[in-house]
């Protein structure tokens, strides 16, 4: 479509592992319902500490205490996941009486999982940026400015993975012409203004634009101001690379070279 002119990536979940999967991991460690942490992390809104904490409001260490107590509040939590469940239909099962959630161990989990990259958009992005015809931009809700501003001990870099380029590898800023970051902007999705921050700082409108996430509310914001959508679900990244191909007509994913199919950052 000649009217594209961009490509809008989200990072955790489309170009890298999605975290929710040691969510899930957690949540099963705990024997708490499905998608019941995620339900709390939503529900907080904009007071909560996961979403300061991807703002650049909140540094790591006081982050780990709210995102415990937060996670940890099972009479909203309980309330939050019985309206789930009663929108999609489905029964609720019992709910925890008290919860201990350890806000550090589940967002260390959480960045571990989501260090590597996910082959097929890695492959389709090398591959837009070699056709030489859209702009390739990253649009995350981040923590970057977290682990650049604050001092945090060598020991906890370690154990988040960001020890040696901290929470946004260079390698991984290279791949797009712009990088826009929640925690440097100051603005999150879905927030209408983190989106035109983004079209804003590269001349573009929505409708020249294809965006890609994971998460439904994420892509609903993208889409009223006009965007083109792609939703990335897990395991569905294969699927979501032939759909952008579509769009853009430019062979994303169809024989790999070898030299493709063994590249690492």
């Amino acid at each position: 479509m000649s009217h594209i002119k961009a490509v809008i990536f989200d990072i955790g979940g489309v170009v890298m592992r999605s975290p929710f999967i040691a969510i899930a991991a957690y949540e099963k460690k705990l024997a708490i319902p499905e998608n019941y942490l995620n339900c709390s992390i939503v529900a907080r809104g904009s007071d909560g500490a996961w979403q300061k904490f991807e703002r650049g409001e909140l540094p790591l260490l006081p982050f780990y205490a709210a995102f415990s107590r937060d996670l940890s509040d099972t009479v909203n939590g309980n309330i939050w996941y019985a309206a789930y469940c009663k929108r999609r239909g489905i029964e609720c099962p019992e709910l925890p009486k008290e919860l201990n959630v350890d806000g550090r161990e589940l967002f260390g989990s959480m960045m571990r999982e989501s260090a590597t990259y996910d082959p097929h958009i890695l492959r389709a992005i090398r591959r837009i940026r070699a056709a030489g015809k859209h702009k390739i931009i990253a649009l995350t809700n981040n923590f970057a400015r977290t682990s650049t501003e604050n001092p945090i001990p060598a020991s906890e870099l370690a154990f988040l993975g960001w020890d040696k380029e901290g929470a946004t590898p260079a390698a991984l800023r290279g791949l797009f012409d712009d990088f826009c970051d929640s925690s440097e902007l100051g603005s999150r999705k879905p927030e209408p203004a983190f989106y035109r921050m983004a079209l804003d700082r590269n001349g573009l409108r929505p409708e020249e634009v294809v965006f890609l996430d994971d998460i439904g509310i994420n892509l609903k914001a993208a889409k009223e101001l006009g965007m083109e959508t792609i939703h990335v679900p897990i395991g569905g990244t294969l699927a979501a690379a032939t759909k952008l191909e579509a769009k853009l007509g430019i062979d994303l994913t169809r024989h790999p070279t070898e030299g493709e199919a063994m590249a690492k950052l």
